[in-house]
């Protein structure tokens, strides 16, 4: 499977001109801890992403209000990011080698197209762990020869 298969494609993103408090105030909007920062007119090119953490902590260590700090002086720049045609595991590789969550799919010209995060990958793991097509027919007949309820789970105490 592919990312652009099970990827965000409505993204919010943010400018490095922001300030901290416009960014927090899309991620509460949109109910995120992440944005895509970008720079350009028409295509957004990814050059970076703040998460409410960097938020946090730039607040906490400089010590100055939100609307006083810019997105440019907390978000990282070592961009990490992967292809709508990369594969599931790809993605999965690129988070777990950087230790993120979340990771911006860009297309070839470094555009923003959407997000993939580690819920997006652990969702399509189990949807294909629990799809009956994808189990084996050994696996279909344990399932169909297993008791309706087990006496272990029962709730009603034993006689």
């Amino acid at each position: 499977m592919r990312v652009d298969q099970i990827m965000t494609k409505q993204v919010n993103s943010c400018s490095p001109d922001n300030t901290l408090a416009e960014a927090a105030q899309l991620m509460w909007d949109h109910d995120c801890g992440c944005l895509p920062v970008c720079t350009g007119n028409g295509a957004s090119r990814v050059t970076g992403v703040i998460t409410d953490r960097d938020i946090c902590m730039s607040a906490l260590f400089k010590g100055k209000p939100l609307s006083e700090l810019r997105v440019s002086d907390a978000m990282s720049r070592q961009l990490q990011a992967c292809r709508p045609s990369d594969s599931l595991a790809d993605a999965e590789k690129t988070m777990r080698q950087a230790r993120i969550r979340r990771l911006p799919v860009v297309d070839e010209q470094g555009s923003l197209v959407g997000m993939i995060s580690l819920a997006d990958l652990a969702r399509e793991a189990a949807r294909e762990n629990t799809s009956p097509s994808r189990r084996s027919p050994r696996q279909r007949w344990a399932i169909r020869s297993r008791p309706s309820a087990s006496p272990l789970l029962s709730s009603s105490p034993p006689e």
